[in-house]
């Protein structure tokens, strides 16, 4: 069966166009303020906020094309939600574009037999470009990364300019890796100043000035450090 899908799998231009719907919250999401990305759920869009911070992506596609392919004889489509591709730097390992489905879990647990032929008609257009295929539900989203991304929100839509940011990540260049309490005693005192100092901290981890394991918690420990160092 498997090969037959094989001889039977295309790509075509997206069908399914993005709107407003009775049953879910959708929108636009101002991705890294370059682009605004579509999506058609709450989990789509903790997807996209997720994604935001993770300096190695370059650039999120919503429903970038259908894929046509036969099952029981019959002529079916299917329209991923996202494709995501990555920087490719000298000093960062090769990271193959992604085509992501985004599904709550108890759906895919309700009716993965019915779409498992559309998930591996994806699976045959990853193999022949060259990406990978990603299911994404609630438990590999909304988790730690997540909770940092939800944190870093309001510091992201902040505005510092780079001038006056300089210093901080002039002092972290020279000293490699430094704690944010180090960092906020250092340069910052009095309580207004401190006040500001965290938020310009975090304004700098948000956008990627300044790098730290968004895998943990975020807190005064926190080391923090240049991207490429």
């Amino acid at each position: 069966m498997y090969n037959q899908l094989c001889d039977t799998v295309k790509i075509v231009p997206a069908r399914r166009k993005v709107g407003n719907t009775r049953i879910s919250v959708s929108g636009l999401y101002p991705f890294k303020k370059d682009s605004a990305v579509a999506f058609e759920s709450t989990l789509e869009r903790d997807f996209l906020i997720r994604l935001e911070i993770d300096p190695n992506v370059l650039a999120v596609e919503s429903q970038p094309f259908t894929i046509e392919y036969i099952d029981n004889g019959k002529k079916r489509v299917y329209t991923p939600d996202f494709l995501v591709t990555y920087k490719h730097d000298s000093y960062l390992p090769f990271i193959p574009p992604k085509l992501v489905e985004v599904k709550p879990a108890a759906e895919l647990e309700q009716n993965l037999n019915l779409w498992k032929t559309r998930y591996r008609a994806a699976m045959i257009i990853c193999k022949e470009e060259g990406w990978k295929f990603h299911i994404a539900h609630e438990g590999r989203i909304r988790d730690r990364l997540w909770l940092n991304a939800m944190f870093l929100q309001k510091y992201r839509k902040m505005n510092f300019s780079f001038a006056d940011s300089k210093h901080l990540i002039d002092y972290v260049r020279d000293r490699e890796v430094v704690t944010f309490d180090t960092l906020l005693a250092r340069h910052f005192s009095g309580k207004w100043d401190r006040a500001n100092g965290i938020s310009q901290i975090w304004y700098l981890v948000a956008h990627g000035y300044l790098v730290c394991d968004l895998s943990l918690p975020l807190q005064p420990s926190t080391e923090l450090w240049i991207s490429g160092n």
